[in-house]
């Protein structure tokens, strides 16, 4: 999977946004970008994910359409979208606005969701793992052509990130639409993760250095615990071919001492490549 020209390294900070009004959530995007974080992302939940199963919370694509405006390097997403929450055109024409916004700094994320209470406390048919996954790829192509036809269009090609680890559906959508893939393997599983997407690339017609292999570190998507040394945590996934690490921030804090060892070896990394 590693490109024939090595992607530079970035650090991705995912601010968790529950138990926090939106002025902390605001002060810690200030800080990620002014420490140097490269991405910047929310998640896409109604409610909090750890403790206070009602604490504070507050939504996705309104809070990205805000850090858009408050910024103006980092780059900006949710990891991830969930599709069964908005028609696939309107999330096309969300995410061009937000782009523009941005003047250009929006990742798209997305996957087929999993949290059953956003579902049904809102509204929306729960389904079945499979049936969400199937809505997925109903989606993207709409959100494709979607973009496609905007007046104005997007200001770039908007990147494309799909969360998520499922081998039959969810790494053959990769293979199909995305420009990253993100997911939580470690260095034990993620080779054969990598096999499988190589598959479905070949299947497809794709060239898999064309996609960003991007990975979650220390506790993101579980307990809320900060990674540990990039040294240790970091290295061997790099060598495997991911250049993108994904750290958490819990709210209503969102501490980022443990992601700055990170970016210090970021650039280490990234300028013993370029050396």
């Amino acid at each position: 999977m590693t490109p024939a020209v090595a992607r530079p390294v970035r650090i991705a900070v995912q601010l968790q946004p529950q138990d926090a009004e939106y002025g902390r959530i605001r002060d810690g995007l200030r800080r990620c970008e002014d420490a140097g974080v490269d991405i910047a992302f929310t998640w896409d939940h109604f409610f909090p994910l750890r403790g206070d199963p009602d604490g504070k919370h507050l939504e996705c694509w309104t809070t990205l359409a805000a850090w858009a405006e408050q910024t103006s390097r980092i780059e900006i997403g949710a990891l991830v979208t969930c599709n069964g929450f908005r028609n696939p055109d309107l999330l096309a024409d969300m995410a061009r606005t937000v782009d523009h916004i941005s003047e250009g700094r929006l990742i798209l994320g997305i996957g087929s969701g999993w949290f059953e209470r956003d579902f049904t406390e809102y509204g929306f048919e729960f389904g079945t793992a499979g049936s969400r996954l199937d809505d997925l790829a109903e989606a993207l192509p709409r959100i494709e052509s979607r973009l496609a036809r905007l007046t104005p269009p997007p200001t770039r090609d908007i990147p494309v990130l799909i969360g998520g680890g499922g081998e039959k559906k969810t790494l053959r959508l990769v293979a199909q639409h995305a420009d990253l893939w993100h997911w939580f393997s470690g260095p034990e599983e993620l080779p054969r993760k990598l096999d499988v997407l190589r598959r479905h690339c070949a299947e497809v017609g794709r060239d898999p250095a064309d996609i960003e292999v991007c990975a979650g570190v220390g506790g993101l998507g579980r307990a809320g615990l900060p990674p540990g040394p990039p040294e240790r945590e970091g290295a061997p996934l790099l060598a495997l071919g991911v250049t993108t690490y994904t750290i958490n921030a819990v709210g209503p804090d969102f501490d980022l001492d443990h992601v700055l060892p990170w970016l210090a070896w970021r650039d280490a990394v990234n300028a013993e490549r370029s050396a």
